[in-house]
């Protein structure tokens, strides 16, 4: 894993502690409720987690990406929900601050979300667009007077009730084709959300993601100014996929490690007699070493992408595929570990009141294969693959 300086390795300890101390201790009521980790959040805020990415002259942290992907893949060893959260939301800073005109408007929000360790969701999904992220049908709409207004039917708003400020995508203008796409910030109080659906779901219960009309009057400056296929490519997609990969490490790492728990407890039953789960329980841990090396192959091939300043290296077919492969293989991968740590613990891994219950981890890592679903990347890749020369 990529060395974290020492400023950095304090706000991770702070936030391994958070995942102990906050999150795992909420984690089943947070699953079985289908609540908000708010006990988590709230937590985060303390310790700034929020502000980690914002630029020091801004009032934040200063940091990088690999600290974002640390702190996801503990706390997904913790809670599922609390780390996808935590994720989705430092995805949207960092989308902020890595376009950030010089003098806009988005330096003064970002001191403002330092300050008051503000939450962002994002709106990206869209009711008609068949999942295509680099689609819209919405548009923005001039009303005058340096604003502008939206309506966008997402079939999916994560934590979007919980949260205080939605980066949503949405075409540049009326007349706009699907792909011409821009994204706006819009704070709470600029934006309402009409339900449109519930959340009653099979894992990643704490997200509290269901579907909204999303309804916004807003001032022009809050539009960013790179269009948002240059954010998805350089920025959205990639960061997504890389701290994603990490929660499902964390939560895949847990699942493993009560499986463990159960087979060193059957052995000190029976000393000197290996456990009958014991080869099982080695086979998993195979399945997780490789997991682990893709996920932290695909975080240095980010941060080597983001060397540059035009980032060039993260514009290329041959990074498309790079991490959408990553996503389609750590989504993947988490499943098969927390079913083949299932199969170590058998019934009291699928029983949800023993302290090797592996259930809520299997739930949860079974919505990442469908979080922008993987036969709608292996589609792109396969179009990808007829022309691209860098793979």
């Amino acid at each position: 894993m990529t060395a974290l300086a020492d400023r950095e390795q304090v706000l991770l300890a702070a936030v391994e502690t958070i995942a102990t101390d906050v999150a795992s201790v909420h984690a089943a009521d947070v699953d079985h409720a289908g609540r908000f980790p708010q006990e988590t959040v709230d937590a985060l805020r303390e310790v700034g987690a929020l502000s980690m990415l914002v630029p020091t002259s801004l009032g934040g942290g200063g940091f990088g990406i690999e600290t974002a992907a640390a702190c996801s893949r503990a706390l997904g060893r913790a809670c599922g929900a609390s780390a996808m959260v935590f994720a989705m939301h430092q995805i949207q800073v960092a989308v902020l601050v890595r376009h950030l005109s010089e003098g806009s408007w988005f330096e003064e929000y970002l001191s403002r979300l330092c300050a008051e360790q503000r939450l962002i969701a994002s709106v990206t999904s869209e009711v008609g667009t068949g999942g295509d992220m680099g689609r819209s049908i919405a548009a923005v709409e001039c009303i005058g007077e340096g604003s502008s207004r939206f309506e966008k039917q997402a079939p999916t708003v994560s934590y979007g009730g919980h949260a205080d400020d939605l980066l949503t995508t949405l075409r540049r203008g009326p007349d706009a084709e699907p792909g011409d796409q821009v994204a706006v910030l819009t704070l709470r109080g600029q934006a309402t959300l009409e339900p449109s659906g519930t959340w009653d779901v099979l894992g990643m219960r704490g997200t509290c993601s269901p579907g909204a009309i999303v309804r916004a009057t807003f001032p022009d400056e809050q539009i960013m100014s790179d269009p948002f296929a240059r954010i998805a490519s350089e920025s959205m997609v990639p960061i997504s996929h890389v701290l994603w990969s990490h929660l499902w490490l964390g939560i895949a790492e847990d699942a493993f490690e009560r499986a463990r728990a159960f087979v060193r407890a059957a052995a000190k039953r029976t000393p000197g007699v290996q456990p009958p789960a014991a080869p099982r329980l080695a086979r998993v841990l195979s399945e997780l070493s490789m997991l682990r090396a893709e996920v932290e192959s695909g975080l240095r091939d980010f941060l080597a992408g983001s060397a540059t300043p035009d980032r060039r290296g993260l514009g290329t077919m041959g990074a498309a595929l790079r991490f959408n492969n990553l996503k389609v293989g750590a989504s993947e991968h988490a499943v098969d570990i927390c079913r083949g740590a299932l199969d170590v613990c058998g019934i009291v891994g699928f029983k949800n009141d023993t302290p090797f219950s592996i259930g809520r981890h299997l739930r949860d890592t079974m919505s990442a294969p469908l979080m922008i679903a993987n036969e709608r990347i292996n589609q792109t890749n396969a179009g990808l693959l007829l022309i691209a020369k860098e793979v």
